[in-house]
């Protein structure tokens, strides 16, 4: 970079500080006019507390201290954060995020091709998925019915965007008209509580829904559009930065809260377990009970109510007997345990032979591969239809000294049932990833940006693996892992739903027919294991017909938000401590 770019980049720093300083002393020299004092917006999650718009800095620090039970207020534009601060220190914090400020007359529009649409709220519908993309981004979530109650509302605005293919929900975001809220001098909006759903299968979303907000706001004739971001978000920086945003020195203040604490304590011996032990300790931590991390990086913890302990891996726990386990972790052993009291099991065999592997195969046309012992989706191979397939396949799943299991192939939704205390919690539809064209990237490169937005909204628990099986699936559909993938066209890159492996959960606890519910808890129960995730293919959710493939001892309960597993799991551990229905 040429000294002339370095100090052009200076030079534009200091217009920005020196612009942002002088608007906060307008503010605070009450020179606003007839502009609104005081403000505050309920956003639903929590309230934005204006500071710059607060004649004194005491009248901030206890605005901020009126914050409701189980919401995250922010004080935003503070000219004096360390004054804030000072007066009320054993309740309040200095936000860790960064601001940075779009000035929209400098903004200019890329038209895009995109397979989603982003428009703004319309239905009670869309306030429900909103709240349910905050719940799986474990942000806080606002009242549906608060939400539908602002769809008219001027200060706020409601984007959503909403999948072509399947008319669903993938991404939110909310905008503030200062100018609404406050006869804003500046004539500013801000952008708050943008997310996407992690599921979702289309990369943009998120870029999409801030440019449309920035539209929006010109459409209304704004200057400029002001956001928070974390500062360790190093991929929504990047994002925001080639939108045009640049930093501003604007600081915002919060409540020390349970929901605000991982960013106000520094690192804890929590923060480094998985997000299927988290969301447990998260619950038990609410509650006042004792959690101690004996081994983040297996997920191993203990907690502790009253006198009595009991330790968990992820929702594992020394309420499920070493028989229970066993019972499970043997999927032949599964099979005998579950057909014996009349469930559905498909057809199943323990590989040997060549011949009789042929016959097996021969027999069923399509099978499913397997090793008979293992977990999150490792080594299965699913619609198999030929001998070569099938060999290359059983040797995957035997791995070094293991076995494999051959079974029949039943069609179906891949559907996973929670069962906690020998009743059904949560029950959730699994799909296989797939990846979408963009007429630009080669399936690798889809591949690996779809495992980069999995892992980032997982904990770094699901991506795609470019292994035989993503092979394999890819020849079936008479591509390769190099070819480019023409725009819109949507491919299945593996052909089994597990998480770990890229797939994606959607949930119908509401929708599935009560003889799948039953099933379900017949099947814990011949078990004897309190805490299961039963695996079913189901024809259809609303239907009688099911075959149960498996019986899974550790189901990662953070798949199900806004299902109350890990309410349920921590009521079986202590029922003491479970809130009043």
């Amino acid at each position: 970079m040429s000294s002339t770019s370095v100090e052009l980049r200076i030079t534009q720093r200091h217009r920005l500080d020196r612009e942002c300083a002088a608007s906060v002393k307008t503010w605070r020299h009450g020179t606003h006019g007839k502009s609104r004092t005081n403000t505050v917006v309920d956003c639903g999650w929590g309230r934005l507390i204006f500071g710059h718009t607060f004649a004194d800095n005491e009248a901030i620090a206890q605005a901020i201290l009126q914050e409701r039970p189980g919401k995250r207020d922010i004080a935003f534009y503070l000219s004096d954060p360390h004054v804030v601060l000072a007066l009320a220190p054993r309740d309040l914090f200095l936000d860790p995020s960064h601001t940075y400020r779009l000035y929209l007359e400098q903004y200019r529009q890329r038209p895009e091709r995109l397979p989603f649409t982003v428009r703004k709220l319309q239905t009670r519908g869309d306030s429900v998925a909103m709240s349910e993309i905050y719940q799986r981004r474990r942000m806080v979530a606002p009242d549906p019915a608060f939400v539908w109650s602002m769809r008219k509302n001027r200060v706020m605005t409601y984007l959503v965007a909403e999948d072509a293919s399947d008319c669903r929900v993938i991404g939110v975001a909310l905008g503030i008209d200062h100018v609404e809220a406050f006869e804003d001098p500046e004539n500013g909006a801000s952008l708050w509580a943008l997310a996407v759903d992690p599921r979702a299968r289309h990369p943009g979303v998120g870029r999409a829904l801030v440019t449309h907000l920035a539209e929006h706001y010109i459409a209304r004739g704004r200057s400029l559009l002001d956001l928070s971001v974390m500062h360790d978000n190093q991929l929504a920086i990047a994002l925001y930065e080639k939108l045009g945003f640049q930093r501003i020195p604007v600081f915002a203040v919060k409540h020390k809260n349970p929901i605000n604490e991982p960013l106000f304590v520094g690192d804890v011996p929590e923060a480094s377990l998985n997000p299927y032990a988290e969301i447990i300790v998260r619950e038990a931590r609410r509650r006042g009970i004792r959690v101690h991390v004996i081994d983040p990086e297996g997920g191993y913890f203990e907690l502790t109510c009253g006198g009595r302990s009991v330790v968990c891996r992820e929702s594992l726990t020394e309420l499920t007997s070493a028989v229970a386990m066993s019972r499970c972790d043997d999927k032949r052993v599964t099979r005998r345990v579950l057909a014996g009291i009349g469930l559905a099991m498909p057809a199943q065999k323990v590989a040997g032979n060549a011949a009789e592997n042929g016959e097996f195969l021969e027999r069923f046309g399509r099978v499913v591969v397997k090793p008979v012992r293992g977990e999150q989706g490792r080594g299965v191979a699913v619609d198999v239809c030929t001998e070569e397939e099938m060999d290359q396949a059983i040797a995957a799943a035997r791995g070094p000294g293991g076995e494999a299991l051959i079974e029949e192939m039943v069609e179906g939704a891949d559907l996973r049932i929670i069962v906690i205390g020998y009743k059904m919690v949560a029950a959730a539809v699994r799909r296989p990833a797939q990846v979408i064209g963009t007429g630009q990237h080669s399936i690798r490169q889809l591949i690996e940006r779809q495992s980069r937005r999995r892992a980032a909204a997982t904990g770094g628990e699901s991506v795609i693996p470019i292994d035989h099986e993503t092979e394999r699936c890819i020849r079936a559909a008479g591509r390769g892992l190099d070819e480019i993938l023409p725009d819109g066209v949507t491919l299945a890159v593996r052909r089994t739903a597990n998480l770990h492996t890229g797939g994606t959960i959607h949930d119908v606890t509401t929708e599935i027919h009560p003889v799948l519910v039953e099933a379900a808890e017949r099947a814990a129960e011949a078990l004897k294991i309190p805490v299961v995730g039963l695996d079913l293919i189901v024809p259809a959710l609303d239907q009688a017909e099911f075959w149960i493939i498996e019986a899974n001892e550790r189901p990662g309960l953070a798949n199900h938000e806004p299902q109350p597993t890990a309410e349920r799991f921590v009521d079986l551990l202590f029922p003491q401590s479970a809130r009043p229905s």
